[in-house]
């Protein structure tokens, strides 16, 4: 991960800076770019590991979610305001062209009722994933999000809901080790149990 700027993350002027660098970026394949308080981040695509975990937790939001109206996305620019994210999953409208960002350029993050992140390695990553990207999805009001995080020392699975978008933070908070089911409060797949037959070896 690379920060190429930095600022207070509500500066308008520093937030259209970034929207316009952002857009002018040509990153190698295999690297992805997201606006997140005040700065552009740059990430690898996961590991083969992170790929595993992220699979089976979108078979199991695909089959919690048939017949909703709602599918799981990847690789897909979640967009509010001038700001980005690119989350390791998230649900949204069968038809993406349904909740566009206002340039096309992704979705808009006010239509999109969960987000999940499977954690990289790296102290960096632990902080983006757990704390900077929190505070992103819950300023954009995303109802329901999930961290899977394989390299914490205990690895846990924590569940945030009930987003307050003026401060920035989730209402409530649970979180598991693995091998301790912990099921989906809210949003559309209220009531999926994530199991340690996800995140087994």
């Amino acid at each position: 991960m690379s920060a190429l700027a930095h600022g207070a993350p509500c500066d308008p002027g520093l937030d259209e800076v970034l929207w316009q660098a952002w857009k002018a970026m040509d990153l190698p394949e295999g690297y992805r770019a997201e606006i997140i308080e005040g700065s552009i981040e740059v990430s690898p695509t996961g590991r083969r590991r992170h790929g595993v975990l992220t699979n089976r937790l979108r078979w199991d939001l695909e089959a919690r979610l048939r017949d909703s109206g709602l599918r799981v996305f990847q690789d897909v620019n979640v967009i509010h305001g001038r700001k980005v994210c690119v989350p390791g999953l998230f649900a949204g409208p069968e038809d993406l062209d349904e909740i566009p960002d206002e340039e096309g350029l992704g979705v808009d993050a006010t239509r999109v009722p969960l987000v999940a992140e499977i954690v990289s390695p790296g102290h960096d990553a632990h902080r983006r994933d757990h704390i900077r990207k929190r505070r992103w999805y819950a300023r954009a009001g995303i109802p329901v999000y999930v961290v899977i995080d394989d390299f914490e020392d205990q690895r846990t699975v924590t569940v945030f809901s009930g987003p307050d978008p003026e401060r920035g933070e989730y209402a409530t908070r649970t979180a598991v080790s693995y091998g301790t089911p912990v099921t989906l409060p809210d949003g559309p797949a209220k009531g999926l149990e994530i199991t340690g037959a996800l995140t087994r070896p």
